[in-house]
């Protein structure tokens, strides 16, 4: 029996190699979640560090748009503002230094040149938004329906349709154009919904129109960089679908805006004078103790006498200023000029010789009027002949221009409508009314931008009047009056991409912001984040010919 019993135990398998096994399969486990917690931690380590460096170039960008926003407040004199390309004060701003190129950051304001047909260069600085044509200006009363659609026909893919389809939007009436759509046509839509018949809000509204769509729109131009990437060169092996003909086919966003204004100031902000002031003792004397009696006596003498025939000019010297049909005793100019000092005689209202008391005939219908004109009334109480004080000559027009421009005008109200003509696509100027074949391929030739990639200094400071297109010879006096209406030379309100990002690696953060600067201090009309649509500007494109160590 007990033989028996200690075979039994014998018998027994042993357990005692399951035990490792157990431990081995255990740290197996352990390991393998250590390592995936490992890999966990580091994932969420970089991408902690990841948003971290996203959050920094946010606020790259955020102080860019400050930065913007104070020099557009700063009082400065338009002849040394500098907005168009300034690489000191909008190209790759330091906002954080480090040792390595990873740790610097940086914030870029960027537009890009219109007047590149490539559409491969960028400038460091803002696009004017009246260099773009103003479509609530359309539906306004300045212009008539036939010209209206002119100024729009000259755009890409433009159509008589898409035309009419615009401005039937925006007018305020319910009456369809030919080959436009009102209530009845958006009713039938599905859903339903009412036409504007009014001004527009933005431009993404135009894609609430009969049949536009967003590549009208926006166009090739997928991240809305101004430039020609390779997938918008490429046909249809990437997005978007492109036609590869190596030229970036820019949407209407290009050409069109509803934020262009100018404000009708000073440089110093103070008013100017309006020219079509109807009392004419108040203009007269506004005028005299602003820029002295000469230019006084013109003005209120175009405006009681308009222009002299330029026939009966032939035989004057336009070098003197002061001219008469037939001598006047000194001492009867001198009883004329007391007279008007003392109030005029028989009742009468006097200023400079003239008798104000009939009031204006004329109105000046643009500051040109008054360049190089002559005016024949009776002054003195004879006929005579009065020479305008602001000479046509180009070497004399370029000396008081600035001042010119900036002291008088010739309506009370802000300025609409009127397109930048330093900046303007040519799609813009070709639809000016009255701007003759050719004109505007001349306009866009001259560049603002020097082969080196830096301002043309002179040409800022010359181009803060339109006189510029005279004392070129780009534009005759006599078509210059006429588009006056049309053009400026700049407006208040401004749109730029502010890019914050870093030398090299992470996240970039793009945002275009539309800045108002026609109210002091100048406020911030909108801020849409592009970042979603790519980087849009790599950082050497951004950073150029640095030489403070970018890697």
């Amino acid at each position: 029996m007990q033989t028996q019993h200690h075979n039994s135990q014998f018998n027994k398998p042993s357990r005692r190699g399951s035990v490792l096994l157990v431990v081995l399969v255990i740290v197996g486990i352990m390991s393998l979640g250590a390592y995936t917690f490992s890999e966990l931690m580091l994932t969420e380590s970089e991408a902690t560090a990841m948003y971290g460096r996203g959050a920094a170039t946010r606020q790259y960008s955020d102080s860019g748009i400050e930065l913007v926003a104070a020099v557009l407040g700063e009082d400065i004199n338009p002849a040394e503002q500098n907005f168009y390309h300034n690489p000191d004060q909008f190209q790759a701003i330091l906002m954080r230094d480090a040792e390595t190129s990873r740790g610097r950051g940086r914030f870029s304001v960027v537009v890009p040149v219109e007047s590149d047909i490539q559409n491969q260069s960028i400038r460091f600085g803002l696009t004017d938004e009246s260099s773009k044509l103003n479509l609530n200006y359309l539906a306004s009363e300045e212009l008539d329906e036939e010209s209206a659609r002119e100024m729009l026909m000259y755009l890409p893919e433009m159509t008589e349709e898409y035309a009419e389809a615009i401005l039937d939007w925006i007018d305020d009436d319910d009456e369809p154009r030919m080959f436009g759509a009102e209530f009845d046509y958006y009713l039938s839509l599905d859903p339903p919904y009412e036409p504007r018949n009014g001004p527009l809000e933005s431009l993404d509204e135009l894609l609430l129109v009969a049949d536009i769509t967003p590549e009208l729109l926006y166009g090739e131009d997928a991240n809305r960089n101004g430039l020609l990437d390779g997938n918008e060169n490429d046909g249809d092996a990437t997005q978007p679908a492109d036609d590869a003909d190596g030229v970036l086919k820019l949407g209407w966003s290009a050409f069109l805006t509803v934020h262009s204004k100018e404000t009708n100031l000073r440089s110093d902000d103070t008013e100017k004078i309006y020219v079509n002031e109807n009392i004419l003792t108040e203009l007269y004397d506004t005028l005299e103790e602003d820029l002295g009696e000469e230019f006084a006596q013109f003005v209120v003498a175009y405006r009681l006498y308009g222009s002299a025939d330029p026939l009966s000019m032939v035989d004057l010297d336009l070098d003197t200023p002061y001219q008469t049909s037939e001598k006047v005793p000194v001492n009867d100019v001198a009883k004329g000029i007391a007279a008007a000092l003392f109030g005029g005689r028989g009742g009468s209202v006097t200023r400079g010789g003239m008798d104000l008391s009939g009031g204006a005939q004329f109105e000046i219908e643009s500051l040109y009027d008054l360049i190089g004109a002559a005016v024949e009334g009776e002054i003195d109480k004879r006929q005579q002949f009065l020479v305008s004080p602001w000479s046509a000559d180009p070497g004399e027009m370029q000396a008081y221009a600035v001042d010119f421009f900036d002291a008088l005008s010739v309506t009370e109200e802000p300025y609409a409508g009127r397109i930048n003509v330093n900046q303007a696509r040519l799609e813009v100027l070709s639809g000016i009314p009255g701007m003759e074949e050719g004109l505007p391929e001349t306009i866009i030739g001259s560049q603002l931008i020097g082969p080196d990639g830096e301002p043309l200094l002179d040409s800022l400071q010359l181009r803060t009047t339109t006189a510029w297109l005279v004392i070129q010879g780009i534009v005759p006096l006599e078509q210059m009056r006429g588009l006056d209406k049309y053009l400026t030379a700049r407006g208040d309100v401004y749109r730029a991409q502010v890019v914050g990002y870093f030398d090299t690696g992470g996240p970039t953060t793009r945002q275009e912001v539309i800045f108002d600067a026609a109210q002091s201090p100048p406020k911030i009309l909108s801020v849409r984040d592009l970042s979603e649509l790519g980087r849009g500007y790599t950082p050497i494109q951004l950073n150029g010919n640095l030489s403070n160590g970018v890697e």
